[in-house]
């Protein structure tokens, strides 16, 4: 991986209370192709590389999903230059996970897994992807605080970490006690509690997995009823919620939703927020409810209808063996 961690910036190896270069050989590097008619490819890209943590002795790994999801083909990278094909078995949308399952055994011991309530705010902490030490941070949990992603996707308590890791996609957040607490998704300027503009990364706590992992590992997807998906971006400024963009052929380009328009209500309801936007909306029923939407477009008001959908069916699925 490029953009190596400055040396005063990786953690001091002496005032650490376990082995960190055992750990990070836990860290490995995911190499993942996409075909070119995937739903996601115009996107995300067709190759995706970024890092990912071991977390059984089967050599099950945890990443973040967008690295691997309608992968063809997987290549997993270990510490000691080991390098094996490896299946995406399951996925989660809500929370961002993605686990890859190696075809071959690995060498690197699986991370235990951290309970985040005992991650406080201004802790420290290891923000470390494939490479070494070359590629660990030493950081600070700068908060615990909700995070809006404009694809419809809500983490209820995010952890961001500062300052910002250059190769963030899939990286191990580390304890000081040597567990796993989070996996790396974003690069960030907006952290709760910090200054505009200060740099940071948004880390997905690994209490989501817990719950799910034995569901995911089983059959490639979370049990529980899919939310409503409307397969729009959405914005915020201080005076409207715009429609930023849509995917073809999802629920919102087919009811004709349009970049640019201004949203005035959903079912009635008056969003503030995209937050408050995306939870009415999942809160009205499960994939498939119709959900009615008013716009601003060019100066006129537009009444749709979109017929939400199980995003899960527009997405290749994952393997099962």
């Amino acid at each position: 991986m490029s953009s190596f961690i400055p040396t005063d910036l990786q953690p001091d190896i002496s005032s650490l209370n376990f082995d960190l270069g055992e750990r990070l050989k836990s860290i490995v590097s995911i190499k993942a192709k996409i075909p070119d008619d995937a739903f996601t490819a115009e996107i995300l890209g067709t190759e995706r590389l970024g890092h990912g943590a071991v977390i059984s002795e089967s050599g099950l790994i945890v990443t973040i999903g967008y690295i691997v999801t309608e992968a063809e083909s997987i290549w997993i990278q270990t510490d000691d230059g080991q390098v094996v094909a490896g299946d995406l078995i399951g996925y989660d949308y809500e929370s961002g996970f993605g686990l890859v399952q190696p075809l071959g055994a690995l060498s690197a011991a699986p991370f235990q897994l951290g309970n985040c309530d005992d991650l406080p705010e201004q802790a420290s902490a290891i923000l470390a992807g494939f490479g070494g030490a070359e590629q660990a941070l030493k950081t600070k949990i700068a908060s615990k605080s909700e995070f809006v992603g404009y694809w419809e996707y809500i983490v209820e308590e995010a952890i961001y970490t500062a300052p910002a890791h250059p190769n963030w996609g899939g990286a191990a957040l580390i304890g000081e006690d040597g567990k796993l607490y989070g996996i790396g998704s974003l690069y960030t300027q907006e952290i709760p509690g910090l200054a505009p503009g200060d740099e940071g990364n948004m880390v997905v706590p690994i209490d989501l997995l817990k719950n799910i992992l034995e569901e995911l590992q089983q059959y490639g997807q979370t049990l529980k009823p899919a939310r409503p998906w409307l397969g729009m971006f959405a914005a915020e400024n201080e005076e409207n919620l715009i429609v930023a963009g849509v995917y073809d052929n999802a629920p919102a380009h087919r009811a004709d939703l349009r970049a640019g328009d201004q949203i005035i209500s959903v079912a009635d309801t008056t969003p503030r927020t995209l937050g408050e936007m995306f939870r009415h909306i999942w809160s009205m029923g499960p994939a498939g409810t119709l959900i009615p939407i008013k716009v601003n477009r060019d100066g006129q008001e537009v009444n749709v209808e979109v017929e939400s959908s199980d995003r899960r069916t527009h997405w290749r699925t994952p393997s099962l063996h």
